[in-house]
């Protein structure tokens, strides 16, 4: 027995694995996983107004943009390299039925036009929902106090068919309303913008990493929260599995989970199932806790964030939407 032990080690010490580690070219050679700045896209938060550009209290480096400065900085995004950036609109005045979501003349409209005048190869997607717009701050229309799903399926929609009509490649519903994928492929088709592309937020779960994005989109629930119609924390993944595979059959071109760090599995799972592009989106939360933990000496902040981003591609993800997007890729380039 000792004999045949002393085999295998002998076999053993013939392999080295540390062989593959010894030097930075040897382990750019074989790691696999890499990114590109291909990989991103960008968000941009837009407000009413002209000439402005105001920084994000809840949200380090990002900041409001006019709609004519989010033209500007749509410009340098496409220098960098990044391919596509994701808008979300901040309304002059909110109301029960989010009627500047729709609006042709609302700020992301306007910054659409815009954006696709200064950059026409810069790809812009916009974010579809209503919890900016309404006055309750909940991502659909309610009434009786709940949220009456099929109402807001038709102002999701008439908000997709504004923000194409305005310009927009591809519209990203947000949501979480049963059946509105299917609603805005329907009312995109019928108003002539059979190309424009849908990428679903379909697996988004009630996260706690959304506080600073509410206070960026001055999005709170008024009262209650998101459970109802975002996922739960601790559903399983077949869940999820069944939302996408939904989303799919209802008309999306790409699909979403969201948050990313926190659901990588669901991200895994998700590249192995279903052969349609997979975004995953790492939220605003995911990206004050590295910049709070880096601030304060934990780890080295350029190594945690470029961790974090390749994590999420190793799990799958073709295409991810980040904050920081912009340090990525001049990173990526050096």
């Amino acid at each position: 027995m000792l004999a045949g032990l002393k085999v295998i080690t002998e076999m053993n010490m013939q392999i080295r694995m540390r062989r593959l580690r010894s030097s930075d070219a040897m382990r750019r050679l074989v790691r696999g996983v890499s990114l590109s700045a291909d990989n991103f896209v960008y968000p941009l938060f837009v407000c009413p107004g002209k000439g402005i550009k105001k920084p994000i209290e809840s949200m380090a480096d990002c900041f409001h943009f006019s709609p004519d400065m989010a033209a500007q900085e749509a410009k340098g995004i496409y220098e960098m390299g990044i391919p596509a950036v994701l808008l979300f609109g901040l309304p002059k005045k909110k109301d029960s039925k989010a009627s500047e979501a729709f609006d042709d003349n609302a700020a992301v409209q306007q910054a659409i036009r815009k954006i696709k005048k200064a950059v026409p190869g810069l790809l812009v997607i916009t974010d579809v929902c209503l919890c900016a717009y309404t006055n309750s701050g909940h991502c659909g229309i309610i009434k009786n106090k709940k949220i009456d799903n099929d109402a807001s399926c038709e102002i999701l929609a008439r908000a997709a068919v504004s923000h194409a009509k305005a310009g927009a490649d591809m519209v990203a519903p947000s949501d979480m309303m049963d059946g509105r994928i299917a609603a805005i492929r329907n009312a995109l088709d019928e108003k002539g913008f059979v190309d424009t592309a849908i990428m679903s937020y379909s697996a988004k779960y009630a996260s706690a990493f959304y506080g600073p994005f509410r206070g960026a989109a001055d999005s709170a629930p008024a009262f209650g929260d998101r459970k109802t119609y975002q996922m739960d924390v601790a559903s399983s993944a077949k869940q999820a599995m069944r939302e996408i595979e939904l989303d799919i059959a209802e008309g999306a071109d790409i699909v979403m989970v969201k948050p990313a760090m926190a659901y990588l599995d669901i991200i895994s799972e998700a590249s192995r199932r279903f052969d349609v592009p997979i975004a995953a989106y790492q939220v605003s939360g995911e990206f004050m806790m590295i910049n709070a933990a880096a601030k304060i000496g934990v780890f080295d902040r350029k190594a945690a964030i470029m961790e974090s981003l390749v994590a999420i591609k190793r799990a799958g993800a073709d295409i991810i939407i980040s904050y920081f997007a912009k340090e990525a890729v001049k990173w990526i380039a050096c």
